[in-house]
């Protein structure tokens, strides 16, 4: 401990975050300001990692709420050395490794992407639920903390309000919260948007919070170390600091506090840049050099963190020499390994709902897959993710031995979280809800998309025909909606998400094989809420025939030279056989039924295989419970989707599909009219 280190540490990282912005001309310099004095502590006294293996599964993580406060991550892990002078100074730039709000990069200190608030810090509470179902299940040696740190944004996005009540409830005791209390956002002071009282609110949900000046070193010190010893609850440390602390006019003259330092360079502002720096002690001629004190300084931080780390190692290695088992089951977990599946040998009635069936495929995966989490907003006996519930228990406070997690009535939190749980690593995670409540999630969804996460999403009751409970519950445009995903390439170049709706029960296996399978991205199961007949078996094995599903779309029945070609996803496909039958009976005509789970998969394949299932000459006719936009790519310019474009009704889903002409004799007339 030594105060003038201390204290020039945290003023390089306000010089360099200052620095950053300007030379950018772009960014958020105030708040890193104001942060600085507790990352320096936390990440000098308090933070466990080993700086030669950033990746080690049993690191502490550090999880950014405040996106737009990148500049502060990036000055305090170029002190650490994850960072090159030439990465800081190109901030926000083309090609650089500091984009404006961070996005993982584990071998530098990032481990989430973050910008849209909230997000951030709900991913930290998923990924401190992973570490306690691992350490129930591996043991108390596996004490790595995770650490969030959050702004007055963060706080008043409402998904706040499902993270802090999850994390209370459940007693996440390793979950450790600073919040840099400043009392500024963008465009105002935060009193003229809330007077709430913070403390209580987290005290309520069950959390032990602490209010410190931000900017004492020794109460933060004392917030952390109590932090870290306390074993029955989160922690919220509320840092009460000062927004673009540091700063000067020409003058010399203190500018602190001040609204407009939150978001532009504060040479734009009534501060001035140079005597700022020179305040803080940096070289104006050299503004992203490491101070020389500073320098050697965290060269000894950094060769005590390995240390300590080589110490933590030796622990774990010892507990490895006696648990032989026990440890190469942790390693399949981190490693991702899946054990021996047969989805073909999961039984299914005839005729259920896809529902039922992926309730059937739950129950297996429970008794098969031993690092899953599955979640849903309090809808198990409905979305029917009850089918794994009852062969495991729920995660309560004290007991994490169990794997279905009670998420309530919290759709946005319960997919951030499950974003967490997989960023952490080491655990699957499965979140579940009706389709229409995917509204809910978007923004969760895109995030896993973008940190190419491999979470199951579980969307049941997946068209009008959810019927009674009218047009807030029935889903006409999110099934579009979802599949944009299908077209959008994430920075791996991949398909960034995988759509699956299944047309039955052994397709639904199918479906649930893919999505186990999908370790590069996120995978979502679009589900029916009412019985299904089965597809027809040619070879008369169901399953056999449903593995065309992997290809993302294959012919359910192939003749020689169709007259027509239909195509379908989900529930349609079953109306496309009735409607075949009398297309052959009345009119003589030949043709092909092609199911398509998912168009982006199907699009992957060779050319020929997707013109042997809809053929380029050929009429083709598409059918949809959703917008006809989910068909239009395949159908092509002179096919023709009959679909919805409009919201749907209260009432039965038989009248429903009568009224809205999806049964077998109405689909018949729509291909004939097409046709002629």
């Amino acid at each position: 401990m030594n105060k003038e280190l201390d204290q020039l540490a945290a003023d390089n990282i306000r010089a360099l975050a200052v620095a950053m912005v300007e030379k950018a001309n772009s960014g958020h310099p105030g708040g890193p300001m104001g942060g600085a004095d507790y990352m320096h502590i936390l990440y000098s006294e308090f933070f466990n990692y080993d700086p030669s293996d950033m990746k080690w599964p049993f690191r502490d993580r550090f999880f950014m709420d405040a996106g737009h406060l990148s500049t502060l991550m990036y000055a305090q892990y170029y002190l650490l050395g994850n960072y090159e002078k030439n990465d800081v100074a190109n901030f926000r730039q083309w090609g650089s490794v500091t984009p404006g709000h961070p996005e993982v990069d584990v071998a530098r200190g990032i481990e989430n992407t973050s910008g849209p608030l909230g997000q951030g810090h709900t991913m930290g509470v998923g990924a401190a639920i992973a570490a306690n179902f691992l350490k129930a299940r591996f043991g108390d040696w596996m004490n790595h903390k995770i650490y969030g740190f959050i702004s007055d944004g963060g706080v008043q996005e409402e998904i706040s309000q499902g993270a802090g009540r999850i994390a209370g409830h459940l007693g996440l005791s390793n979950f450790i919260m600073f919040y840099d209390s400043n009392d500024v956002q963008l465009s105002s002071k935060t009193d003229e948007v809330t007077s709430e009282n913070t403390a209580m609110k987290y005290e309520s949900w069950g959390w032990k919070v602490v209010t410190i000046d931000g900017h004492d070193h020794e109460q933060i010190r004392k917030a952390l170390k109590d932090a870290n010893a306390e074993t029955e609850k989160p922690t919220l440390i509320i840092g009460e600091t000062i927004m673009g602390k540091g700063c000067v006019t020409a003058d010399g003259t203190p500018y602190e506090g001040y609204t407009e330092l939150h978001g532009k360079p504060i040479g734009d502002t009534g501060a001035d840049y140079e005597k700022t720096l020179l305040n803080l002690g940096a070289d104006v001629a050299n503004p992203f050099d490491i101070y020389s004190k500073v320098e050697e300084y965290y060269e000894g931080i950094v060769n005590k963190k390995k240390d300590e780390a080589q110490i933590k190692k030796k622990e774990i290695d010892a507990w490895r020499s006696e648990n032989i088992e026990l440890s190469n089951k942790l390693d399949g977990f981190l490693e991702g390994k899946l054990p021996k599946l047969d989805f073909g040998s999961i039984e299914q009635k005839d005729g259920q709902a896809t529902r039922a069936a992926s309730s059937n495929v739950l129950a297996y995966l429970a008794q098969n897959v031993e690092n899953m989490i599955v979640s849903s907003a309090d809808l198990s006996n409905s979305d029917k993710t009850d089918g794994f519930l009852n062969k495991t228990h729920v995660l309560k406070k004290g007991d994490f031995t169990g794997a279905f997690l009670q998420a309530g009535v919290a759709e946005l939190t319960m997919a951030t979280m499950a974003n967490g749980i997989a960023l952490h690593g080491g655990v699957m995670a499965v979140v579940a809800t009706f389709f229409v409540f995917s509204d809910y999630m978007k923004p969760a969804i895109r995030l896993s998309c973008i940190q190419e996460l491999p979470v199951k999403f579980v969307w049941t009751h997946d068209a009008f025909r959810v019927g009674e409970d009218g047009p807030t519950h029935q889903p006409i445009e999110q099934e579009a909606q979802i599949r944009l995903l299908e077209k959008l390439k994430n920075h791996s170049h991949e398909q960034s998400f995988v759509a699956l709706r299944p047309a039955d029960s052994q397709e639904t296996n199918v479906a649930w094989k893919m999505a186990m399978e999908n370790q590069k991205t996120p995978t979502g199961l679009i589900l029916s809420r009412q019985g299904i007949k089965d597809v027809p078996a040619k070879s008369g094995n169901r399953y056999e025939e449903a593995l065309g599903a992997e290809k993302g779309g294959y012919l359910i029945q192939e003749v020689a030279d169709p007259d027509v070609i239909l195509i379908a996803n989900g529930s349609e496909v079953a109306t496309l056989v009735a409607a075949t039958k009398l297309l052959e009976e009345k009119e003589g005509l030949k043709v092909n039924i092609a199911s398509i789970p998912s168009e982006g998969i199907f699009r992957q394949q060779s050319e020929a295989y997707q013109e042997k299932v809809i053929p380029p000459n050929k009429p083709v006719f598409g059918l949809t419970a959703g917008l006809p936009v989910n068909l239009e790519g395949l159908a092509g310019a002179n096919g023709k989707v009959f679909g919805l474009e409009h919201f749907g009704y209260s009432a039965p889903a038989s009248v429903l599909d009568e009224k809205f002409g999806f049964t077998g004799d109405q689909v018949y007339k729509e291909v004939m009219d097409f046709l002629n």
